[in-house]
């Protein structure tokens, strides 16, 4: 073997073992490429500007994908009504009729954010509100709308309040509820969403989930010990995925494969305080349909996911309502989504996409 050919044979095990390195290197250092933000083609433009999508976070039948994006709401983000609730700032009063209560935000500074799908508890029926709203300071009795989440009930429950409602721990855990309340606005429906996620509750945790109290409650089913120890897997799993994130304002889930909803906001800072009240609605809801869930059920990419975004560019528009002075919501549909935009005046606040 001559000279040339030994220098040849070394440059080519040098090549080979340095790919082999490098190769490792990349392999056990570099995070999954689909846990970095992407930009998805026909998903990341939104009303309020260039979004890019990263995920997926999967925890059993549950998916989550975050949406990253600029603030649009400026300044300090509004206290969520639960906050507000539990620190005595906010008060929701009975006003003796099913389908409309109302707010009164008596802090000297800070304004609160209500979310369609917040459920307030107590009164003479446990309620699900109906429409978003920015409550201002100082506000007086704002009316609301709501459905009943509760049935039969028409006085106080126990040590509760009949004139006034005591928490709001929970967001509507189906997509069947969120549908009846925003998009048919019936209270028959309603009912029926808050059966069928009772039953699927009580068969995926093979336990009667009903609350002895009062058996129709929806959020006294969410107090189940049972489902709420079948719940604390997924938030483990999946609540820290938005840490150390400063630009997410919003996420997206699909459940058993399927994509069911998102939520996006003007403000991380809102969306980072209402992130554990959407998770575990989610994991709620993920616990329901996880007797149906299959081992095949596949997770969809960024670019159906992208897809489901972009559904809404051809929606036609069904309501347009002024909620308040400065208060405004426009909601549309298309084949496959039903979308709703809050607008703070003209600055976007909430969207909520979905999936039919």
């Amino acid at each position: 073997m001559n000279k040339r050919q030994v220098l040849a044979i070394s440059a080519g095990v040098l090549s080979l073992v340095t790919g082999i390195v490098a190769a490792r290197v990349y392999w056990f250092s570099s995070e999954p490429v689909l846990n970095e933000p992407q930009p998805v083609n026909s998903g990341s433009k939104f009303s309020a500007g260039d979004k890019s999508i990263s995920g997926p976070y999967t925890h059993k039948n549950l998916t989550v994908y975050l949406v990253h994006g600029d603030n649009t709401l400026k300044g300090r983000a509004p206290l969520t009504l639960e906050e507000a609730m539990d620190r005595g700032l906010v008060v929701v009063h009975e006003t003796g009729d099913v389908n409309e209560l109302a707010i009164e935000n008596i802090s000297p500074k800070d304004e609160v954010f209500v979310q369609a799908g917040d459920i307030v508890k107590g009164g003479r029926q446990d309620r699900v509100l109906a429409v978003d709203l920015i409550v201002p300071a100082r506000s007086g009795r704002i009316p609301i709308d709501s459905f009943c989440v509760e049935q039969g009930r028409w006085t106080a429950r126990g040590s509760e309040s009949e004139r006034q409602f005591n928490s709001s721990a929970e967001y509507a855990p189906s997509k069947e509820i969120k549908l009846a309340a925003k998009q048919s606005k019936s209270q028959g429906e309603v009912w029926a969403g808050v059966a069928k996620s009772q039953e699927k509750l009580s068969a995926a945790t093979n336990t009667n989930t009903a609350s002895s109290v009062s058996r129709s409650s929806l959020p006294l089913t969410l107090e189940n010990e049972v489902i709420r120890s079948s719940l604390r897997d997924y938030v483990e799993a999946l609540s820290d995925v938005v840490d150390g994130k400063k630009d997410v304002i919003g996420f997206v889930f699909t459940i058993n494969g399927e994509i069911n909803s998102s939520d996006v906001y003007g403000s991380s800072e809102l969306f980072i305080k209402l992130w554990p009240k959407l998770l575990k609605a989610a994991g709620i809801e993920a616990v329901a349909e996880s007797h149906s869930s299959r081992p095949g059920d596949k997770v969809p990419d960024l670019t159906q996911i992208g897809s489901f975004f972009s559904s809404v560019e051809d929606s036609e528009t069904t309501e347009k309502r002024k909620i308040t002075e400065r208060i405004s919501m426009t909601t549309s549909e298309s084949d496959k989504t039903i979308f709703s935009q809050t607008l703070d005046r003209q600055t976007m606040v909430h969207q909520s996409f979905i999936h039919k």
